[in-house]
């Protein structure tokens, strides 16, 4: 009997923390949120930036994300600047990208799926991103791919995944 207990309590924990995980990148349709919280994905040794990107987001009508739509951004960890920084947000399933806003550079290229963002120089400390309304075909179902370009540090060109 208290082999039984230990193995349902741990599975009980392993469930929760499962939860957690999934809970994590949600979405849900109400009304819009004043809050514009983001979160930082875990970054491989040896690369001196985080990708950042909006946690918790409301859908309207027609599956566009309210507000201002989904911030995907990097942040420079490093106390030394880098040279021709390009960050790409692609879609990998359900997600379609209307007007695009840079933070901190340029926008270079955008169609529906797919978003670049340059910066020339990208200090210490400094961030880029883009603030980019979008258009989820499938709540439940979604992602997108990061991926970076520079001169002057040793990160991998793709850096994850986000969504569903």
């Amino acid at each position: 009997m208290r082999t039984s207990a230990a193995v349902l309590a741990t599975a009980g924990a392993i469930t929760a923390a499962q939860l957690g995980v999934a809970a994590s990148a949600s979405a849900s349709s109400a009304a819009p949120s004043a809050s514009s919280a983001s979160k930082v994905a875990p970054r491989s040794a040896g690369c001196p930036i985080d990708i950042v990107y909006t946690s918790r987001f409301y859908i309207g009508s027609g599956g566009w994300v309210t507000g201002n739509g989904l911030y995907f951004g990097l942040k420079n960890k490093s106390t030394k600047s880098f040279k021709n920084v390009k960050f790409t947000v692609t879609n990998v399933k359900n997600v379609r990208f209307g007007t695009a806003k840079a933070k901190g550079g340029k926008v270079t290229h955008k169609t529906s799926k797919t978003v670049t963002v340059y910066k020339k120089t990208l200090k210490s400390k400094a961030s880029l991103g883009v603030q980019v309304r979008s258009r989820l075909l499938n709540k439940n179902s979604y992602k997108v791919k990061f991926s970076v370009r520079g001169n002057g540090w040793n990160c991998a060109v793709n850096q994850g995944t986000w969504g569903r």
